[in-house]
């Protein structure tokens, strides 16, 4: 059984073949795990576990799939990267809102009013939100973006990765083509450069499990147009739309379109050179 170094190597139908496949069943599983979440007995501490056991299976199930379609090694799940890469991101995401947090509050567009904190629910959040880092990164990022990098080329796989990850979130509440396009360069670009530079996974499932769970569940924000629910900070948010982004939260402003632009720059200058 010949094995593949990388999907350079494959005839061009079978590379094809294991990117449709792969983002079809990747995307069947993430909206079944959302059923499932759904329909769970009502209770922080049920949906907790699923959402780690969801979480779980769906990275097992990516191994499984590179292994027996590629026959290669599934490097970007190693575990010996898992810990640091994971932290190294929970911190970074959690650090990005900080920073976007802390230029609206300078200009006057974040005013605190009242802060409480409700543990059950805020770790139900904090779980559920795994599930979707953890199915979004493995389509987006472990699939599309890696399958086009290995294929030809960093600056393809980034274009079209990162404007497929912006424009899926056109379906979402309040959603525009600028919120679109703001996710598309500020979550898209620097997810894929993060992906880049660690050769894992977990790094980008670790910023995009903060960046979520912050910006929602800290500071108050809607998620890409949607309630987050419970959230440790109740504020004022005022002032032009380009600025707070809006009702789609704050994805939609220039502030993190900008940090996530120069963010992602820094990444690929850092990006090891050559082929992963």
């Amino acid at each position: 059984m010949r094995k593949y170094t990388s999907a350079a190597q494959m005839p061009l139908w079978k590379w094809i073949l294991c990117l449709v496949a792969g983002l079809f069943i990747f995307m069947f599983l993430y909206g079944l795990s959302e059923i499932v979440l759904d329909k769970m007995p009502q209770g922080d501490v049920w949906q907790c576990v699923a959402s780690v056991v969801l979480s779980f299976l769906a990275l097992l199930l990516y191994a499984i799939w590179g292994n027996l379609t590629e026959k290669r090694p599934v490097e970007e799940l190693r575990t010996s990267r898992m810990l640091p890469d994971l932290g190294m991101g929970l911190l970074f995401g959690a650090l990005f809102f900080c920073v976007v947090v802390g230029i609206m509050s300078l200009v006057g567009s974040y005013q605190v009013t009242e802060a409480h904190f409700l543990p059950s629910p805020l770790l139900r959040a904090f779980c559920m939100f795994l599930v979707v880092a953890v199915y979004e990164e493995i389509i987006f990022r472990g699939i599309l973006f890696r399958l086009i990098d290995d294929r030809w080329n960093i600056g393809v796989a980034l274009i079209v990765s990162a404007l497929v990850f912006g424009f899926v979130h056109m379906m979402n509440s309040g959603a525009t083509l600028w919120s679109s396009l703001a996710i598309a360069i500020e979550a898209g670009l620097l997810l894929g450069a993060a992906f880049k530079f660690s050769k894992t996974l977990w790094l980008p499932i670790g910023i995009h499990w903060a960046w979520n769970f912050v910006q929602g569940n800290v500071f108050g924000f809607r998620v890409s147009g949607g309630d987050a629910g419970d959230h440790i900070i109740s504020a004022i948010i005022s002032g032009p739309d380009l600025v707070t982004g809006g009702v789609f939260g704050a994805e939609a402003s220039v502030i993190t379109v900008g940090i996530g632009l120069v963010l992602t720059i820094v990444f690929l200058i850092c990006a090891p050179k050559g082929h992963r």
